[in-house]
């Protein structure tokens, strides 16, 4: 039965009639003619009348009686990882101030949240050691893609290498994002020893036909990567783009991808004080040179500073507004819109409580606890822990002998323990997961975690 809305005008039957005639269509369902019919409910769903307050409340929490409660931290990354957030984080990004500002339109009445977020930037900048940052993406994949987009515009060139051991994830958007506008995605072989890039592989296929040469540092796989800087120099050799991609908690130990010549960097803000929150919402990070042509193709928004004429007083300012979607429309660069703000005010928070020697020892806790973790767990028999033979910073890779990933990370589960992300869907490395250790695991936990797998082994 066709139901009429109040508030939703296409709700009424003759504007709906109306709307399918002017896009060519006799019902809604043609709407979606490209999802396979196995994927399409046909049936009515069961969903249950009103309930009093009180009543759903009741319900809500015996729902949450039945989750089960980890006796470790998750020693899960790829992408989002547990790490510590600072209590007067959360207290200051939950102000009404930040949590109800969409978006700073109106300038002069959005000053708070146009400070937050130009302090964002500020900081990102300095972390990253570029000089331009914009105020946020949706995540690294989309930055990545954003990244892709930007370098072919720029160099008006037409195919991307990337690493192999790349994240399956960002990848897959990255190919999203580059097919519609006739870009090549081309992947480089790794050094089969190190995980390292290829370097070989790399002058092979970087041509003139190269916009975009693109490095994860750290990898999917945990390990730096050594040679980040003869990797821009061949990159530049033909006048393409150096695009680095970071996990910013590594930024207190390992060098800034400024420093070693990136043109563009991305990566993910979700470590910088954002909750794991079920996988999302993220934080995309996306950083460049100050070069007129790059500052031109850069989406979402940028947030500047200026004062008045008269008086000097200091003002926040959405600069470079033209490139936005909400003024270019169909000449916009992105369909970024909506962005991650208050994911941003988040990070610019954390990284002001942090400040340089924090995230210096936060990297270097990070990097002696994943230590720790990746020595105990290669001593037990069967396991190799980690399958490259370079510096691995906060995650790293373990590969079993004689037990499957399925059996393994059975038995973890039943100890309330979540490890090992399973690697042997997307890449050739037989029973290997991924695993990560952060700043809140104890050495407690990861004993505790190399016992259980060692019972898990040897049962």
């Amino acid at each position: 039965m066709s139901k009429i809305h109040p508030y939703l005008p296409n709700s009424v039957p003759e504007i709906k009639e109306k709307m399918m005639e002017k896009i060519g269509i006799d019902s809604i369902d043609e709407l979606f003619s490209d999802i396979p019919k196995e994927f399409i409910y046909d049936k009515t769903l069961d969903i249950p009348g009103p309930k009093s307050e009180v009543e759903v409340k009741r319900h809500v929490s015996e729902l949450l009686e039945e989750n089960k409660t980890l006796k470790t931290p998750p020693f899960l990354g790829g992408g989002v990882w547990p790490h510590y957030v600072p209590t007067v984080v959360d207290e200051v990004v939950h102000r009404a101030e930040f949590l109800t500002s969409y978006t700073p339109y109106q300038p002069e009445i959005s000053q708070g949240i146009l400070q937050a977020v130009f302090e964002y930037q500020s900081l990102v900048c300095e972390l990253v050691g570029m000089e331009v940052t914009n105020s946020s993406l949706y995540d690294w994949a989309t930055a990545v893609g954003e990244a892709a987009l930007m370098s072919s515009r720029i160099t008006r060139k037409d195919k991307v290498l990337v690493p192999d051991l790349m994240s399956p994830y960002r990848l897959s958007v990255l190919k999203t994002y580059t097919e519609p506008a006739g870009i090549k995605v081309e992947m480089i072989d790794h050094d089969p020893i190190t995980g390292l890039l290829d370097l070989e592989d790399l002058k092979e296929k970087n041509d003139d036909k190269t916009a975009m040469v693109y490095i994860e540092n750290p990898s999917y796989m945990g390990f730096a990567e050594e040679r980040a800087e003869a990797i821009g120099e061949l990159t530049h050799e033909t006048k393409a783009l150096y695009v680095v991609g970071v996990d910013p908690t590594s930024l207190g130990l390992l060098e800034p991808p400024g420093e070693y010549d990136a043109d563009i960097v991305c990566g993910e803000g979700q470590p910088l004080g954002n909750h794991m929150s079920y996988g999302g919402p993220l934080l995309g990070i996306l950083s460049c040179k100050h070069d007129n042509r790059f500052i031109r193709q850069m989406p979402g928004r940028i947030i500047g500073v200026t004062e008045t004429l008269t008086d000097h007083r200091q003002g926040y300012v959405m600069t470079l507004a033209t490139r936005e979607q909400h003024i270019r429309r169909e000449k916009a660069t992105s369909n970024i819109c909506s962005n991650q703000a208050l994911n941003a005010v988040t990070a610019g928070v954390y990284l002001a409580l942090m400040g340089s020697q924090g995230m210096k020892e936060l990297s270097e806790t990070i990097m002696k606890k994943a230590k720790y973790a990746q020595k105990k767990i290669g001593e037990l028999p069967g396991v190799r822990a980690p399958i490259f033979n370079s510096f691995h910073f906060k995650e790293f890779t373990v590969n079993f002998q004689y037990k499957t990933l399925k059996e393994v990370n059975a038995a973890l589960h039943a100890q309330g323990i979540e490890a090992g992300i399973p690697l042997n869907g997307d890449f050739d490395f037989g029973e290997t997961a991924l695993y990560c250790v952060t700043e809140i695991h104890t050495k407690e936990d990861i004993d505790l975690l190399v016992s259980t797998l060692k019972e898990a082994l040897e049962g």
